[in-house]
């Protein structure tokens, strides 16, 4: 995927919707005529504010250290392309909460080092090691990973769920 200069801060919805919109016009142009592009977002929101990824070791630890013993958002952003004639644009953002337990500095180490934070959202991986941050999850786990499977279902064109033809079923 091209390279998509992300918003970092401004309205969390507002961010990620906008992050998303950049990911699928940013390969819509090259899809072929007929395609739909589906790109996402996730963000982290603590206290009102996007969160972000950590740069570096020290920011992962600060964003953890932030995030530890409290709940925060996360909010995926998705946005549907049509390429060609189907340029339509569908839309849309869930949000789930998640709590931290509350991080023993032996655990932030462990976390850190194991560098699984590289490039996420509020420098964790729910799926991964990460899950030992966690205290309790409420809403759809698959948008915290990163893709919401609900909203996907719920935006995609009824069309391109075709049972027996490998791309699932639709109820």
């Amino acid at each position: 995927m091209p390279e998509v200069e992300e918003l970092g801060e401004g309205e969390p919805r507002e961010v990620v919707l906008e992050n998303a919109r950049r990911k699928a016009r940013a390969v819509v142009s090259s899809a072929p005529e007929g395609a739909v592009v589906l790109a996402a977002d996730t963000e982290v929101v603590l206290d009102g504010r996007v969160l972000g990824k950590a740069a570096d070791e020290v920011s992962a630890r600060s964003h953890l250290e932030a995030l530890s013993g409290r709940a925060h958002t996360v909010l995926g952003g998705l946005v549907v392309l049509g390429a060609g004639e189907r340029g339509d644009e569908l839309a849309g953002v869930v949000a789930s909460e998640v709590t931290f337990n509350r991080l023993e500095p032996a655990t932030l180490d462990l976390y850190v080092a194991s560098g699984e934070w590289r490039d996420r959202a509020g420098a964790y991986a729910i799926q991964g090691l990460g899950s030992i941050l966690i205290d309790r999850m409420e809403g759809d786990f698959s948008n915290v990973v990163g893709l919401p499977v609900g909203l996907v279902l719920d935006l995609l064109p009824e069309g391109l769920f075709v049972a027996g033809r490998g791309r699932g079923v639709r109820n």
